[in-house]
């Protein structure tokens, strides 16, 4: 199922992601890195089924390795201590993230070969778009 999203992904575009992190609750200044940050997304799956999603840049990298379904802690990129928990659902793999009474959702897909996130706060939403590297 997660197969499809396998692969080295380089983002090309990002809308609103300014917005988003702010909903979330970022900083000035790490929204301001954030915002210039255009990073390698790398997904690899192993034999046991464990997804490793690597976010890649020169400001910094993070790494989640997870079994869908099942909940697990997850440290972001600004720092928030999340319980997050990962689905497969139509196609999309959904990753929800709660932490101090919040919740945010970041949902992927991959259409016409490219990799679509799409980052949800309450009615904040935020897209990011990625191509595979060949």
């Amino acid at each position: 199922m997660v197969e499809q999203f396998v692969g080295t992904w380089k983002m090309v575009s990002s809308e609103n992601f300014d917005d988003y992190m702010k909903a979330i609750g970022v900083g000035f200044a790490t929204r301001q890195v954030g915002n210039r940050t255009k990073p390698n997304l790398i997904v690899t799956v192993d034999e046991q089924g464990t997804v490793c999603m690597k976010s890649q840049s020169t400001f910094k990298t993070t790494e989640i390795k997870f079994k869908l379904n099942e909940p697990f802690e997850e440290t972001t990129a600004d720092d928030r201590k999340t319980r997050t928990v990962v689905s497969m659902e139509n196609g999309k793999l959904v990753q929800k993230q709660s932490w101090d009474g919040k919740e945010t959702n970041i949902e992927r897909e991959v259409t016409d070969g490219k990799l679509i996130a799409k980052c949800v706060m309450g009615d904040v939403v935020a897209v990011r778009t990625y191509v595979k590297e060949a």
